[in-house]
């Protein structure tokens, strides 16, 4: 029987535009590929939270929909500090992300508090940014997406960013050569498009660590037919990321 890996899609009822739902599919379908069960809750606010969570997945939102959500995630905001800090890998793309920090001061001057499990703060302003964006990461090489926001995150110091863009205009805020924010196994970021379809080494870190955590060691059991799946999916994502890579802003 196949292990199973409790994966969370936190409120895609409000949170999840500009293809976000995308990246729940590629991690359950890539589990799926590796010999594990992936197991996926949706969890809108009112939700029973599951009794196990392995990963969590988050998307963005319009304004509106952070605001529908505030009042339930700082309900949920002890449960993610704990596993946040517990090391369970998460991803938080844009509203999300801003949620997952200090606060967000809208561009009316409302304050969204955050539940801060990054060290970052956002305000908005009047300039979008918006755009395809590659980013230079670290850990994962270059990360390939498209950004749009309005809001512009800065980094407490000492907080590590995900990556490094080199066009001024571009990222966390449009000054600071900055995208994104990491802490522990728990990614934030600006990036849409969706993300993890075309970053391969992303969604592979977040299911070697999900799966490492629940049963000391990632060990694939693959037919031969999942690998060759498994392989034609990469060579998709290498082609679409060289595809996206060359497209204007």
């Amino acid at each position: 029987m196949a292990k199973a890996i409790d994966v969370m899609s936190l409120y895609p009822k409000d949170m999840n535009i500009y293809g976000d739902w995308g990246n729940v599919l590629t991690i359950t379908r890539r589990l799926a590929l590796y010999g594990y069960e992936p197991r996926l809750h949706v969890y809108n606010q009112g939700d029973a939270w599951p009794e196990h969570v392995d990963m969590i997945l988050g998307g963005g939102g319009q304004d509106n929909g952070q605001k529908k959500i505030t009042e339930d995630l700082f309900l949920r905001a002890d449960e993610l500090r704990s596993l946040a800090a517990d090391g369970t890998p998460m991803l938080a793309i844009c509203g999300l992300y801003q949620l997952f920090g200090e606060y967000f001061e809208t561009i009316d001057g409302t304050r969204l508090d955050g539940i801060g499990i990054f060290g970052v703060y956002t305000k908005g302003r009047d300039v979008r940014m918006i755009g395809n964006l590659v980013e230079h990461a670290e850990q994962f090489g270059d990360v390939i997406g498209y950004e749009n926001h309005s809001g512009q995150t800065f980094l407490r110091e000492g907080v590590q960013p995900l990556g490094a863009v080199d066009a001024e205009g571009t990222g966390n805020n449009g000054e600071d050569h900055t995208e994104g924010a990491r802490v522990g196994n728990v990614i934030g970021t600006y990036m849409h498009g969706s993300l993890l379809p075309k970053n391969p080494a992303i969604s592979d870190f977040l299911i070697r660590t999900a799966v490492e955590r629940r049963y000391g060691a990632f060990q694939p059991q693959q037919s031969e037919q999942q690998r060759a799946d498994l392989a034609r999916i990469d060579a998709a994502a290498e082609q679409a990321r060289t595809v996206a890579a060359a497209r204007p802003r």
